[in-house]
Formats: structure tokens, sequence, C-alpha cells
């Protein structure tokens, strides 16, 4: 219900000043607001959560039960025939003494496939569920386990299999943890987590900044666990208030560094996976002033880390003796504005080269770089971005990733040779027109094919590669796809808009199902405008997308526009422009843009601007209506 009195309130905040709020928003709306918001009418069918098995010649997903009603199966399927098996089923997912199957968030199996790990009775920390109950199903047995011991329910995180799949480990209340599947003996690893210090996750700065929440790895030999530690003493508490969620509001403290006041000292280390002393990595600098937003083994005896400066300018490769804990630098990046964490680093060739991305000739491309860092190799030279690396054929020489070199609103897949020889391949189908992603098998010889456009609800495909043949269609979606075409009966128009200094925008814009050409409209922009999102791309934008169509149809043109300094495929100095300008450069291209069509598209009425938007979207809209109120109003 507060997602339609949250909708509800911006319809109205929309409207010009009119009778109050019953006499605004006709009964209509307030029931599609519900279907949208509050029903499953237009909820879309998912496939997975899917894993690829066997090398990529078969794959596991999530079914419901046959045998116990509202339980899931875990299937198999052969890739190239479709055969249907039942790996495990829900009857096995029965805990000794109950009566009802495990209900899963997620799962993982072990290297052999011998033993399953369930995520369970999930609770949310911060932005996701990452904390909860652990199971493990030993399919050779049927024996079924709950991990932690005596821990309190729903207090382990990031529960992983050792690469021998005998062990697993996972942090409890802030301490790292080993339990051995066999006889569930448990090792503690790590002492001393409080309030205030915690191994093995991370603290709220890695986790907005960084999209860093698992603080530990294991070591590939299964011998050894690298982890992060946090300090956040010296942080001070930001105080949060709940007011919604119970019938007394509540206060939430949460350590939270503002600019120029002290970060978490951040320091990683490497223990054994039977207990013992921690070595610590030897990383130069004050560890309140970098960051380590990534760490990965490279091989059994060294760590690859990635080392920032608070600045966020530079960004150091190291390389780390898991023994000795020293540390040398491979490969520095620098830009005088600033750097996104690298998340595409793999090893090839043994480990003697990894990939690696950069903005260093003004475009985001894959380098192949060696161990050592003295050979810088293109991989995908050209005039256009790597949105994402999908997967290494290093059987075949290939390198799948995503891209959109004709059309920065779009999303396709390609590949380029490991060589950096030749041209770009386009994988994904020409004809559809919209965001495709691509999960490839192991082997390079499949793909789950997910297709979605702006008005269109997603479909998911099996597709051979590198062609993309379709296998067969895992969800078409046609329910959801039929409910929405009583929505949107117009489609969404995708445009260019030029501004005063030459640079011109992508932008869409929906209008009522009863337009006429020779009326004037009332104008909706909905923003984000800010460096890490973007608004325009020709995918199917779900709830809110529907909304907006809603709106447009009491009488609206709903209207969004891209400005520089959003993470749009243009590349470097579009992205990087906005920097010590955010909210001003923004504000003035979207004031611009808002301009710009209103002169051009007679049906707009420049009189009747209003504009909104969610986390950075809000910012920029009050930034919007406080400089340009001439604009907005």
């Amino acid at each position: 219900m507060r997602r339609i009195r949250f909708a509800l309130t911006i319809v109205a905040l929309a409207l010009p000043a009119a009778p109050p709020l019953p006499a605004q928003v006709p009964l209509a709306a307030t029931e599609t607001l519900r279907r949208i918001f509050a029903s499953r009418d237009f909820a879309p069918e998912r496939f997975g959560p899917a894993r690829w098995i066997e090398n990529g010649a078969a794959y596991t997903t999530v079914e419901p039960s046959t045998s116990v009603p509202g339980a899931s199966d875990i299937v198999r399927y052969e890739t190239a025939t479709g055969a249907r098996s039942v790996l495990v089923s829900a009857r096995q997912l029965i805990p000794s003494g109950d009566t009802t199957a495990l209900d899963f968030d997620d799962y993982v199996w072990s290297a052999d496939r011998n033993e399953l790990l369930l995520f369970t009775n999930t609770r949310r920390v911060w932005r996701q569920n990452t904390r909860g109950d652990y199971w493990v199903l030993d399919r050779r047995s049927g024996a079924l386990k709950k991990l932690g011991g005596e821990a309190p329910e729903a207090t382990l995180m990031y529960a992983k299999f050792s690469p021998g799949g005998d062990r697993v480990a996972y942090v409890r209340q802030g301490d790292l943890y080993v339990e051995r599947v066999a006889d569930g003996k448990i090792t503690r690893l790590t002492t001393g987590a409080d309030s205030l210090h915690v191994n093995g996750m991370t603290d709220w700065v890695y986790e907005e900044e960084f999209d860093l929440r698992d603080g530990f790895r294991w070591s590939p030999d299964g011998t050894k666990l690298a982890y992060w530690h946090f300090d956040m003493t010296g942080v001070r508490t930001f105080t949060l208030i709940n007011n919604t969620d119970s019938l007394y509001p509540y206060t939430i403290p949460i350590q939270y560094p503002k600019a120029g006041t002290p970060n978490s000292a951040v320091t990683a280390g490497v223990v054994g996976a039977d207990g013992g002393p921690t070595t610590w990595l030897q990383v130069d600098g004050d560890p309140r002033d970098n960051y380590l937003p990534r760490m990965e083994w490279a091989g059994p005896k060294e760590l690859v880390l990635q080392r920032m400066n608070r600045l966020q300018n530079t960004n150091r490769v190291l390389l780390a003796d898991a023994a000795s804990g020293a540390v040398r630098t491979v490969l520095t990046e620098r830009d005088s504005a600033w750097l996104d964490v690298v998340d595409d680093l793999q090893w090839l060739a043994g480990g003697t080269k990894f990939l690696w991305t950069s903005e260093r000739d003004g475009w985001r491309h894959v380098y192949l770089v060696s161990r050592d860092g003295r050979t810088v190799q293109p991989v995908t030279p050209g005039p256009f971005d790597v949105l994402l690396v999908y997967a290494v054929d290093t059987v075949g020489g290939w390198l799948y990733y995503a891209a959109a070199p004709d059309n920065a609103t779009q999303r396709n897949v390609y590949r380029s040779r490991l060589d950096g020889r030749g041209k770009p391949e386009r994988v994904s189908p020409v004809a559809q027109v919209g965001v495709h992603r691509y999960v490839i098998s192991p082997d390079a010889r499949w793909a789950f094919h997910f297709y979605a456009a702006f008005d269109t609800p997603p479909t998911t495909e099996l597709v051979g590669l590198p062609g993309s043949q379709v296998v067969r269609t895992l969800v078409t979606n046609v329910p959801l796809k039929a409910a929405v075409a009583s929505l949107i009966t117009r489609p969404t128009e995708f445009f260019k808009v030029p501004l005063p200094d030459g640079a011109t925008l992508d932008g869409w814009m929906i209008r009522p199902r009863d337009f006429d050409s020779t009326r004037t409209y009332p104008v909706l922009m909905y923003v984000y405008g800010e460096p890490a999102g973007t608004t325009v791309t020709q995918g199917w934008g779900g709830a809110g997308e529907l909304w907006h169509h809603m709106i447009a149809d009491l009488g609206y043109i709903v209207a969004s526009v891209d400005n520089r300094g959003t993470p749009a495929p243009k590349g470097r100095a579009w992205r990087k422009v906005v920097y010590g300008q955010i909210g001003v450069l923004s504000s003035r291209e979207q004031a611009d843009a808002v301009r710009a069509l209103t002169r051009s598209r007679p049906y707009l009425d420049s009189t009747r601007v209003a504009i909104w938007g969610w986390s950075g979207g809000g910012s920029s809209t009050l930034q919007a209506l406080f400089r340009y109120p001439d604009v907005y109003q």
C-alpha cells in the first residue's frame, strides 16, 4: 500500500492546483495503480535460478514440485536435447521432524555436485538479503543438515563450499568460521567481532560504493581463506529514523562517514582453513584513506587486489604473497576525474596474463595484461565502450561482451578475438531491437538469452553460440504481454534532442492513448541524471514504465532524457565531463532539453512542466527546481 500511496502522491503533485486528491485521480487510475503495484497482474514469469553444470552439457534450475504442493524441485536439463530429470526433489528438502520442505532463496552445488548448499530464512542487511540459515544436502546419503551448530536463527552470511566440497566457510556475527560437512566440526578462524569490528564482511561504504558485501575468498587448493577486516572506530554514527514499518518509529544507527571525516580502517589477511594466526597483507598507505575494493586469488600462493585512493582517481593492481604478506604493484591506472573498480579481471594462459578494463584511450575497453604488468595488449579496440564481459572462450580464443556501438540506448552482445585481431562480431540477433543479456556456458557453446524492449516484457531462450540459434524458449511471458497490451496502446517514442553547446542527448516520450497533436499537454519529466545510472535504455521498465503509461493516459506527456555524466556507452568524455559539476551540469542540460523539446513540439505546454526522480533522481529534481524555476512550473 505504501507504493500505491507514493504513486498517488506523485500524480497529485504533478497535477495543477485543483480540488482535493480523490477528485483529481480517477477511480480507474487508482485501480490501475493497485493492479501494477499491489497485485500479480503484471508480475513477470522468471527463469531460474539456473546453474550451468558439466561444463555446459547440462544445467539445473528450480521448478514447482509435482509431489509437494508449494515447494520446489531442483531439475536437471540436458542442454542439447532438453531431457529432464529431477536431481533434488522437494521431499529430500524436508528437515527431520518437520513436514514442510525448505523454502530456499538460492542454491549452490559443490564441485562434484554430491552436496547442495541452500540459503533459507533470509533477512535483509542494508540493500539485500544476505543473512539467514544455510543447509547442506548430501545427495549420496540423503542427509540434510543445518549449518552453524548452536548459532542463533538467521545469523549466517556468505556461506560457500571449499573447492573440494568437504567444508563450508561462513560469517557468523562478524567472525569467520569453517564447518566440516561430514561431521559438523566447526573451527572459528577469527575473533574480536563487535559493533565496530567485523571480519569476512564489509561496512556500509563498501556495499554502497563498491557493491562489495561478501568479505572472504577460499584459496584454489582449499587450505586457506583470504578475508577483509573492518575497524569502524572513529567513524561517526548517523541515526536513521524508520517511521513507516511499525506503529511507533524507531532509530537505526549506522556508521556513516561524510566527506572529510574518517573512513573505516580496512585491512586484508590470510588465515589457514584449520585455524591459526592471520598473515596480514602489507598494503602501504593509511588504511582509512585508501580502499581495497577487490581481492581474489591469483593461483594457490598469491592474491590480486585493487587498491584505490580516497579520491578514487588512482587504482593500483597489487599481487600479494599469501605466505609472507609481501605486496608488489603490477599495474597503475590514473584518471583526472575518477575511476570505477574493475570487475572483469580474469586470469588466462595458466595465470600468466589477466583481463583488465580501462578507459585509457577514451573508451572503455578490455586489455590483456601480463602478470608482471609490463605488457598491455588491447583486445577490443575501436570507438565504442565495453559495458560488461560475459565470458572467455579460451579454446576458441574469443571474448564475449556487452556493447552498444550503434545506439547507446540499446544493449547488444558481441565477441572479439582475444589476440585483438579482426572486427567485433555481433552475437545477439540484429532483428531484436532492445536489450540483450547472455549467461554463457563454461564451454561457450550455449547461453541463456534474456531479451526485452521498452514496451515489451522479457523473453528467455536457450541459444547456441555464436549464432544465437534458438534451441528452445524457456520463458515467453505471454500472459504478461497480453496484460501489458491493455495498458500500452501507443508505443514509446525514442528521440534525440540537441543542446545549445552542440551535445545531443537521448530521450524517450510516452503520449496519451488518445493523443491529439493539435492540443497541448502538461509534461512530466522523469530524471536520474547522475553517474550511477541511466533512464533512457530500450529495455523493459516493469512497474515504473507501466505507471508512466498510466499517467500519460491521464492527459500528460511523460518524458525522460539522459544528460552527460550518466553512464551511457558514449565514451569517457561523455561520462566524466560531470566531474566537479554534479547537480550543476546535469540540471542545466535537463532544463536545456525541456526548452528544446517545448520549442520544437507545439503540443508540449512549456508553462506546465513537472519533474520527478528517485534517489539520485530526487537530488536532480531538487537541483532542477531550485536552479530553473522558470522551466519547471
